[in-house]
């Protein structure tokens, strides 16, 4: 059984700095593609970054400021986020088998319960 749980979340002030951390268990972690997907209040979900066999990639909008690792060792996901903004506040999940349907909307087989990250003064 898949089991994605997420943790790390919080409250943090504009231009501040978070680490999420996600533990995975029941498939092989060191194959499989891993993201981070969030969904702001009100809206649908959004990419953030995905990782495998230690290449990452990006969504666009974060201009560099997130940077997502993995421990093989311990089966565990990482984003670390920099220079945060209001923007940035939304659900983060963890997650694997994303693809957008046939209306643009993004689908992950696989997600965790979220951590909540709110950036705010």
């Amino acid at each position: 059984e898949v089991q994605l749980v997420e943790s790390g979340g919080g409250l943090v002030q504009p231009g501040g700095s978070l680490t999420l951390s996600c533990a995975a268990s029941g498939f092989s972690f060191r194959t499989d593609v891993m993201s981070w997907v969030r969904q702001a209040p009100g809206k649908g979900l959004e990419w953030v970054s995905s990782i495998v066999s230690g290449s990452a990639s990006y969504a666009h909008s974060l201009k560099g400021r997130f940077s997502i690792s993995v421990d093989n060792a311990e089966n565990t996901l990482y984003l670390r986020m920099n220079s945060l903004e209001s923007e940035d506040t939304a659900v983060y999940y963890c997650a694997k088998d994303c693809q957008y349907d046939s209306s643009s909307k993004l689908v992950c087989l696989y997600r965790g319960q979220g951590t909540l990250v709110t950036v705010s003064s």
